[in-house]
């Protein structure tokens, strides 16, 4: 999620989350919470469905450890989903009343994405979270979108051995398929995977050629944020946990580090960049 200088400190930043919970799992709270805190303070919390279901069970104890209002809607008619319409009319409501800077959608219903829209065209960030399963639409839609197993619970330590950043593909592997299968052999595999992924290519190496100084190179930080100009793109959602770890998983840039200290990154199809960033 891009946090740029929008005039005013993060702190004071307001953020209204709207949280449909029939699409949300209650246990993902917390690390949603503690993304959004980057980019400033969810001061309106809202959690919306039917909580007389008993699937939402577990979100009792939930919105009360985390402030979080619920908004009781009964399924008027069979196969009409009245939480999403409840929602979409508080996102409205706030949009012209409250004002917030910036809103934060969690669910995984493609039904939202005109919704997202509407408050982009009014000048608002729209942060989202959710599943694998979310509609392409909704995704792209959002300034920026976060798939919930790429959170990291701020409550639970990370398993002993356990690497944050590792892909949700390698965790599944067995012990014995991980120590008998070369750690080169792993890293060349998720290389070619992401290397093979179009979209993703595209908007890295046009990060790159729209941030890239006379010498070939672009600041790491300029590059970044240039590809999320583009495309809701978070590296955690590709098993790495900054840009950086990105474009070097792709095999198909070169970063190095200038001798300010500070991280540069070229395409290695340039071949008029210099040997190093400002040489």
């Amino acid at each position: 999620m891009d946090n740029e200088d929008r005039g005013r400190g993060t702190s004071d930043r307001r953020i209204a989350l709207l949280i449909d919970a029939d699409n949300v799992s209650h246990t993902k709270i917390a690390a949603m919470l503690a993304e959004l805190s980057k980019y400033g303070t969810a001061n309106i919390r809202r959690a919306y469905g039917d909580w007389a279901k008993p699937g939402l069970k577990g979100w009792t104890d939930k919105l009360h450890d985390f402030a979080i209002r619920p908004i009781q809607h009964f399924s008027y008619s069979t196969g009409k989903n009245a939480t999403d319409i409840a929602l979409v009319i508080d996102a409205m409501e706030l949009l012209y009343t409250q004002r917030p800077d910036a809103f934060c959608i969690a669910s995984s219903d493609g039904d939202f994405t005109p919704l997202v829209m509407q408050l982009k065209a009014n000048g608002h960030e729209v942060y989202g979270f959710g599943e694998r399963k979310t509609p392409t639409p909704f995704v792209n839609a959002c300034t920026t979108f976060l798939y919930l197993d790429g959170l990291e619970d701020p409550s639970q330590p990370a398993a002993p051995g356990e690497a944050p950043d590792t892909p949700v593909a390698a965790k599944t592997e067995t012990k014995a398929e991980a120590k008998a299968k070369p750690k080169h052999s792993a890293a060349k595999a998720a290389e070619k995977t992401l290397a093979q992924n179009t979209k993703l290519v595209t908007i890295l190496r046009g990060a790159v050629e729209a941030s890239a100084r006379e010498d070939g190179w672009a600041l790491m930080s300029a590059a970044g944020s240039a590809a999320k100009r583009q495309a809701p793109i978070d590296p955690r959602n590709y098993g790495v946990k900054n840009f950086t770890a990105l474009f070097t998983a792709t095999g198909l840039f070169e970063i190095l580090k200038g001798e300010n200290g500070q991280s540069y990154v070229a395409d290695k199809r340039n071949k008029d960049r210099t040997p190093r960033p400002g040489g």
